[in-house]
């Protein structure tokens, strides 16, 4: 893996005060690391960002500080609720020679026999996988094929991944990363004949006549006169 290095200077400014350096294009941040005292740090925000397209937040970073080099990954990224732009980064220093565990992103790789034939739809159940390696051994990425996937509940599972030497899966072997599932659901098929029933006995009760209630008839004989009284 091709690492990349990336400048950052010590920070003097925090708590609310940091506003005033994400307001010129600086992002503060952290250093830290097991053994390693904790470092006030600052970094330009497009310097992070070029080197985050380039290596992708499990890369690893040589951190230059002051003139020091140190190895490091990319532990946290702290996003704005409402801009989604970056407001702080951790780094954390490692041992080159020590397994670190982290989570790497999975990439969709191709499409789906059953998919293209419509016999189904993909679902994505897992979207990162924890995994553990040397530093330097760490991929920026695993793909996830779905050549395998020809029909309805075909899945690929953790133990089906193809990972880069060097590095193991931490989760369940047996967990689904992706399946093909019906094209509607039976939860959704019982709501729709629900409301179709529904619907049909609101029509036919609409659509029923009001019955006629017949108007009674008074015959002559029917009606008698009262007699005068005695």
């Amino acid at each position: 893996m091709n690492k990349n290095t990336l400048k950052v200077a010590g920070r003097s400014l925090t708590g609310r005060k940091v506003k005033q350096l994400r307001e010129s294009g600086i992002i503060p941040g952290n250093v830290f690391g097991k053994k390693v005292k904790s470092v006030a740090v600052q970094v330009e925000a497009d310097a992070l960002v070029k080197v985050l397209k380039q290596s992708g937040e499990t890369g690893l970073l040589d951190l230059e500080i002051n003139g020091e080099t140190r190895p490091v990954l990319i532990q946290n990224i702290q996003t704005h609720p409402v801009t989604g732009k970056t407001i702080h980064v951790d780094f954390r220093q490692v041992d080159l020679k020590e397994k670190v565990k982290a989570k790497v992103p999975l990439v969709i790789s191709g499409e789906a026999p059953a998919v293209q034939e419509k016999l189904g739809v993909l679902l994505i159940l897992v979207d990162e996988l924890e995994v553990e390696a040397l530093p330097a051994d760490l991929p920026e990425k695993i793909e996830v094929s779905l050549q395998s996937l020809t029909k309805l509940h075909d899945s690929v599972k953790v133990k089906e991944l193809k990972l880069p030497q060097g590095v193991v899966a931490l989760q369940d072997y047996e967990t689904e990363i992706v399946t093909i599932s019906d094209l509607v659901t039976k939860e959704a098929e019982k709501l729709a004949a629900e409301e179709e029933a529904a619907k049909a006995a609101a029509a036919a009760e609409t659509a029923a006549p009001t019955p006629e209630v017949p108007t009674p008839t008074v015959t002559p004989e029917a009606v008698k006169t009262p007699e005068p009284a005695k």
